[in-house]
């Protein structure tokens, strides 16, 4: 296949899909007929009113998707994130040809890789290698280019002699694991991923994200589903926002999930009673109340300070509480630049009799890997370790940047206390 490298690889345009419901089975028979006698009584107007009502009553209309439209460029990664239900498989589906939409189109320029339920493809009485040649030549591929991939695909799935028996005898987890080495080992142009990367243990986890960026790296595009927002982060310079089969929001991955995460936490601060005085808004750096949240942050007095390893960092912070916050608690934690949490400490807040600014300090040493890194502050309501509830969140600034190459020092991002004794 030629591909135009100016023209997008993807384009969805107006998508919606709706599904019929049936009331009962036997309403896929009630229902015509009632349409059908319906015209038929076109004479006798109440009667032909009467007939529709009841034809109605046995069927009901689920929009899973309202007239979601996108654009995506070769080589750009998009993050889809929504909640249970919000239409993110059901738009995978109709990009991956599995569903056809109700309306709108799709145009997709390349080779598409599908990752969505893995293994469903296969046969049971197959064995894994016959699979493998089944699949990868519905996905494209020739009787050649398998041959030559085969060893690939068998040495990255790293199920051992299951490879020549019944994938029937698989377990779940081995049968995903070889579709997955099935698909990303297609050379694809488009790749579609919808939560593929739970598959198998942490070490198998590990070398599948591993594989995602090096096909990334090629300059294939990528379609993307999770609801780990690190991922993300770490995949994704793009995303949108599902809610209810529309999009939402559509905007980098950081404010796409800082949106989420408000909209998860309003629902639930909504049914906890705790939007009777004010409403949780949007703040440029998260969420949180007008009367709870930290409404002041620096770090050495400034937003964002430049520092050497192991010198000091003092964070000054003003929080605002208001006195229906029965246990008050902040989060502070250390971000890196992959918003990967690197350590943090719960402080207890003193209790309030009217809205009023509390100040805070925290101050430590610089002890880190060169880079720079961020702070998240979360206000809660929290009896103890396990019940918390988010009232605030906040995350981005103050940041700081460690200049110093420590890797003589110690190797990843910062030390532990060892005790190394070497016998001579």
């Amino acid at each position: 296949m030629t591909i135009d490298p100016d023209v997008p690889a993807l384009q969805v345009c107006g998508i919606s899909k709706t599904y019929r419901l049936w009331a009962t089975p036997g309403s896929r028979l009630w229902v015509p007929m009632l349409h059908r006698l319906s015209g038929l009584a076109r004479a006798l107007p109440w009667l032909s009113a009467w007939l529709l009502r009841n034809a109605q009553r046995r069927v009901h209309y689920h929009q899973a998707l309202q007239t979601v439209s996108f654009s995506l460029g070769r080589g750009e990664a998009l993050g889809i994130i929504g909640h249970n239900g919000s239409g993110k498989s059901t738009l995978l589906q109709i990009v991956a040809g599995v569903l056809e939409p109700t309306a709108g189109s799709v145009r997709v320029n390349g080779r598409v890789a599908a990752l969505l339920e893995l293994g469903s493809g296969f046969n049971p009485e197959l064995t894994g290698r016959e699979n493998v040649r089944v699949n990868a030549a519905i996905l494209g591929l020739s009787p050649a280019q398998v041959r030559e991939r085969m060893g690939s695909i068998v040495e990255f799935a790293d199920i051992g002699e299951f490879i020549d028996e019944p994938v029937k005898t698989y377990s779940s987890g081995m049968a995903l694991r070889l579709a997955f080495a099935v698909q990303v080992h297609t050379d694809p142009d488009i790749l579609i991923v919808d939560e593929a990367l739970a598959v198998g243990d942490a070490a198998f986890q590990a070398k599948a994200m591993a594989k995602i960026s090096e096909i990334l790296e090629t300059g294939t595009t990528l379609l993307f589903v999770s609801h780990d927002p690190a991922m993300v982060r770490a995949f994704c310079r793009r995303a949108i926002l599902m809610d209810h089969g529309q999009m939402v929001m559509e905007g980098s991955p950081e404010d796409v999930i800082i949106e989420y995460t408000r909209r998860i936490h309003d629902a639930n601060l909504k049914r906890l009673g705790y939007q009777q005085q004010s409403r949780l808004k949007r703040l440029d750096d998260g969420f949180g109340f007008d009367d709870v949240r930290v409404t002041a942050a620096s770090v050495n007095g400034v937003e964002h300070a430049t520092v050497g390893y192991g010198e000091p960092l003092h964070f000054t912070l003003t929080l605002r509480l208001r006195p229906d916050i029965a246990n008050p608690l902040l989060i502070f934690d250390l971000m890196d630049e992959r918003s990967t949490q690197l350590c943090g400490r719960r402080i207890r807040l003193p209790k309030v009799e009217s809205v009023r600014d509390i100040a805070l300090s925290v101050k430590m040493e610089a002890t880190l890997q060169r880079g720079i890194y961020r702070v998240r502050m979360r206000v809660l309501d929290s009896a103890h370790v396990h019940e918390h509830t988010v009232l605030a969140r906040q995350e981005g600034a103050p940041s700081f940047e460690v200049l110093d190459d420590s890797q003589e020092r110690f190797t990843g991002l910062f030390p532990v206390p060892m005790d190394v004794v070497v016998e001579k």
